[in-house]
């Protein structure tokens, strides 16, 4: 299967052709397949009605999918876990079955709640599996650009005028993708360009070049975990969103 960053631009692709749509269907069965066996704990058959709305809702994230949502496997899951057990709840209600909502035992969790918690689990599993891939690839590519994560860190603003500084010319770069492109051919950092643009002092973006670098680079090739994180941190400490 793909990675993480390729199945994005595979789902991006999809949301416009229905073909395309149908090939990432195709080859994300197995993936279904597992997702519904786990929801209703046993083998999923092509003959079940759980895979029928596994493979619904499989379409159903690639319509509805964002950057936002995280990584899309994850979201995929929660959204076919999400529907079966709304089909679940539904057949229990029309044949009187007690199903899901059983307690395992007396006065215990029912069985809901119980897959709801291993699949909470899992699901953590899977977001910090994503999250690792994420660091690793975005590590190969800052080495390509001569900066790691320390310097990162060492060179990253103090005060919080010099993060609003930092933040708005990440935003203006942002907003101008051409700008980076060009850093991403070039293997530089526009300085010139990002200090006019985002009207912020050249001397303090120089200061940190490598912390801009760092936070640019996190705004190209999909890293979607990545992204947020450091726009929600940024938003706690008061700079720009980015």
């Amino acid at each position: 299967m793909q990675n993480e960053h390729q199945i994005i631009g595979a789902v991006y692709a999809a949301k416009k052709d229905s073909q395309k749509a149908d090939d990432l269907i195709r080859d994300y069965i197995p993936f279904i397949r597992s997702e519904a066996s786990k929801c209703i704990s046993r083998f999923c058959t092509e003959q079940d009605d759980a895979f029928s709305i596994a493979m619904m809702a499989f379409h159903e994230a690639i319509l509805g999918y964002d950057g936002s949502r995280g990584a899309f496997l994850q979201y995929a899951a929660m959204l076919i876990r999400s529907r079966i057990i709304d089909y679940q709840r539904k057949e229990a209600r029309h044949q009187g079955h007690i199903s899901l909502y059983a307690e395992k035992n007396e006065g215990g969790p029912t069985i809901l709640e119980s897959l709801a918690d291993t699949r909470d689990h899992m699901e953590e599993s899977a977001n910090r599996q994503a999250t690792k891939q994420e660091i690793q690839e975005l590590s190969a590519v800052m080495a390509d650009f001569g900066v790691n994560f320390a310097d990162a860190a060492d060179h990253s603003p103090k005060q919080e005028r010099t993060l609003d500084a930092c933040s708005a010319a990440v935003q203006y770069a942002v907003e101008n993708q051409a700008l980076l492109e060009e850093m991403l051919r070039t293997k530089k950092l526009p300085l010139a360009k990002l200090a006019l643009g985002a009207q912020v002092e050249r001397k303090t973006l120089e200061r940190h070049r490598k912390y801009i670098l760092a936070m640019l680079l996190i705004q190209t090739n999909g890293y979607e975990i990545l992204r947020s994180h450091v726009g929600s941190v940024l938003r706690r400490k008061g700079g720009k969103p980015v």
